[in-house]
């Protein structure tokens, strides 16, 4: 047994300084841009009380070097609260300074559903909803959120009109 601790002790630094020099140049990545590109009604059925959704994330890459992945994971929120979250199991690859669309189905629990319009109900009228999508794509995790008007938006005066 002594010398399978005396391999480890010398094994250790080296498999320590690889994962250092793993981390360090995964440092200088400019982080993904994704946003929902698009969502859509699956052919397939929900379970009992939830509704099937497809999410089309465009996945942006700032990077010189592509991406792989091997899987997805999103969850969206509005108004701080889980709306709807999925996997998949799909991999692929974004090209450096490149773009993708990667599909994500998800499942949106009509209890949560009920919630959200309970929770909308007891607040005071919003006037902007709110909204965050966070998840990963592969090793890679990403984030983004912001807000819409619910208000309509004032017609522009024509030219040559005074306000």
């Amino acid at each position: 047994m002594p010398a399978v601790s005396g391999a480890w002790r010398r094994l250790a630094p080296v498999l320590v300084l690889a994962a250092l020099a793993g981390c360090a140049s995964l440092a200088g990545q400019d982080p993904l841009q994704v946003t929902v590109a698009g969502i859509e009604p699956m052919a397939e059925k929900g379970e009992g009380l939830e509704l099937r959704l497809l999410v089309k994330l465009r996945v942006q890459n700032p990077n010189p070097a592509p991406i792989t992945y091997d899987g997805a994971y999103v969850k969206l929120e509005v108004q701080d609260r889980t709306f709807a979250t999925g996997v998949s199991d799909v991999g692929g690859s974004v090209p450096g300074f490149g773009e993708a669309v990667v599909e994500v189905p998800v499942a949106v629990s009509m209890l949560r559903m009920v919630r959200q319009v309970m929770g909308m109900k007891d607040d005071a009228p919003a006037d902007t909803i709110r909204y965050a999508m966070s998840g990963k794509l592969g090793y890679h995790r990403f984030r983004a959120d912001g807000e819409f008007s619910l208000r309509p938006e004032a017609p522009a005066a024509e030219p040559g009109t005074a306000p």
